[in-house]
């Protein structure tokens, strides 16, 4: 039987899965042409099975020669004169296992000690030999770095330009998680720009790999159903496009997390809402290696300076490279009313979780009194009281917390929410809405059915309060809730704690109550 792949390509023979050419249009039209093109995808979305599929379509079609060719194992090498002779056997390895004629004597007398041309030299003696075209996929290309990479490119730009009179590779895709625009991170961290005569401009188009539609997603789990027998019900699949926004490997690891671990691939009991909704939170406490590594990119300045703004609200410059690196990397993702946001719920919980974790595992040595039980006033949160302790906290601690982050701009709510998130473990869920541009951080915190909505600001004005109270209204309405909690962090250096440090009662329409809690 086939199973739901967390871990590498998928084959139809082994995998439930959707057929990627069905997520990614107009590569073999870019083939036929003879161009030169970039597929970029985030991590682990089904670009190395869609290579595959697509070498396997080529060799079926028979027109041309189709290689497959990973850069992996180039990654870090800096140094041109021992990362291209790394390329060439990276070449020869493929070639060795592929249906292509006199693969096995592919740069067999290559001259490596000439590395700013072995390459082209090599593939042109190569094309020469065959009796039909040769269409090369580089995948993992943006892992090469430095002088490894400008050569790399300089050497592919010289075959294309080139090919009227001395024969080269028909078609190349470059693939990876990056456009070709942002390979220039891996020339310099602080270069702008690969120069003003690119080695690589003859890109013809950059392809990116879309996410699974809920359609697919049902399709997909309908393979599992059809051949087990066991169910999706019409909530799982809803909350697994909701959480995921089809994700790939979230959908198929959320899938796999249900049958295998929580139900001991028992096949007669249905796979419900609840138990998606539980290997969700397993999945991201376990912090498999797909999220680890996405997570990773966290610590680069250049996607830190797009999600700290993103995280505390406030304003992201769509136009920079900063921002189109981010979202290439599968980090956020833009809405049809043009906001910025966490590419999907579950990353938006994880990213949070990992910027702010040390301070909760800090917060639960220091204070093991601040647990829910201390909070709880007849089955319900004291949220006053919490908010209360918060405030005796960060008057007395701020400045230590803040020092720590690199995330300054985001510190304040990541600080909360940690605080939020080491009281709630107990037994409560905290729901984060947040989006560049809005001006705050919507939170639900959720105990025992039961929701109290907090709204998260920065005061950069007389407005803020206004504006706060606003938000803090209309998320209340959209929860159904007669009570709501705006949070408000003075960051002004000439007021005093004791200005700072208030809580207010405020009735509005409807007698509901809004709590305003100075920080």
């Amino acid at each position: 039987m086939r199973y739901f792949n967390v871990a590498g390509p998928c084959f139809k023979d082994k995998h439930y899965m959707i057929d990627a050419a069905t997520r990614l249009h107009g590569v073999e039209q870019l083939i036929d042409m003879e161009q030169y093109f970039v597929i970029h995808a985030a991590r682990q979305s089904g670009k190395t099975t869609f290579l595959l599929n697509m070498v396997q379509q080529l060799n079926a079609e028979g027109e041309c020669y189709p290689l497959y060719c990973s850069l992996e194992n180039q990654q870090g090498v800096a140094d041109a004169k021992e990362g291209i002779p790394g390329i060439i056997y990276s070449l020869k390895d493929a070639l060795l296992f592929s249906r292509i004629p006199n693969g096995d004597r592919f740069a067999e007398n290559a001259n490596f000690s000439d590395y700013l041309t072995v390459v082209k030299t090599e593939l042109t003696r190569f094309c020469i030999s065959l009796d039909k075209p040769l269409v090369i996929f580089f995948d993992e290309a943006d892992c090469l770095s430095e002088g490894t990479l400008i050569s790399f490119l300089r050497q592919l730009r010289n075959g294309y330009n080139n090919r009227s009179t001395v024969p080269f590779v028909k078609s190349i895709a470059l693939v990876g998680m990056c456009n070709i625009r942002d390979y220039k991170v891996h020339i310099r961290p602080d270069s702008e720009t690969l120069g003003s005569a690119s080695p690589f401009n003859i890109v013809a188009k950059a392809l990116t790999l879309a996410n699974f539609t809920k359609e697919e997603i049902e399709e997909l789990y309908a393979q599992h159903t059809s051949e087990a027998g066991q169910i999706f019900e019409p909530d799982a699949i809803e909350l697994v496009w909701k959480k995921t926004q089809g994700q790939p490997w979230l959908v198929n690891a959320i899938a796999r997390e249900v049958i295998v671990e929580l139900l001991d691939s028992d096949y007669n009991k249905p796979v419900t809402a609840e138990l998606c909704d539980r290997a969700i939170q397993n999945i991201i406490l376990r912090r498999d290696v797909h999220i680890d590594s996405l997570l990773e990119r966290l610590k680069e300045p250049r996607v830190r300076r797009v999600i700290d703004p993103v995280i505390a609200g406030a304003f992201v410059d769509i136009t920079t490279d900063d921002f189109s690196y981010t979202k290439d990397l599968g980090l956020i993702r833009v809405m049809e009313n043009k906001r910025i946001e966490p590419a999907n719920p579950i990353y938006a919980e994880v990213i949070v979780r990992t910027l702010n974790n040390n301070t909760q595992e800090s917060l639960a040595r220091t204070d093991e009194k601040a647990q829910m039980p201390r909070y709880l006033k007849d089955g319900k949160i004291d949220m006053d009281f919490l908010m209360r302790d918060f405030q005796q906290f960060w008057r007395k601690d701020s400045a230590i917390w803040e020092e720590r982050y690199q995330y300054k701009e985001a510190a304040p709510h990541l600080i909360l929410m940690a605080f939020l998130q080491r009281v709630i473990n107990g037994g409560g869920e905290i729901i984060r809405e947040m989006a560049a541009e809005t001006g705050r951080i919507d939170l639900c915190v959720m105990y025992q059915n039961q929701k109290y909505p907090i709204e998260l600001k920065i005061r950069y004005d007389s407005q803020t309060l206004a504006k706060g109270m606003e938000q803090t209204a209309g998320y209340m309405d959209i929860l159904g809730c007669n009570e709501g909690w705006l949070c408000i962090f003075d960051r002004s250096p000439e007021k005093s704690w004791d200005e700072k440090i208030y809580m207010t009662k405020e009735k509005i329409d409807g007698g509901k109550t809004i709590t305003i809690v100075g920080l």
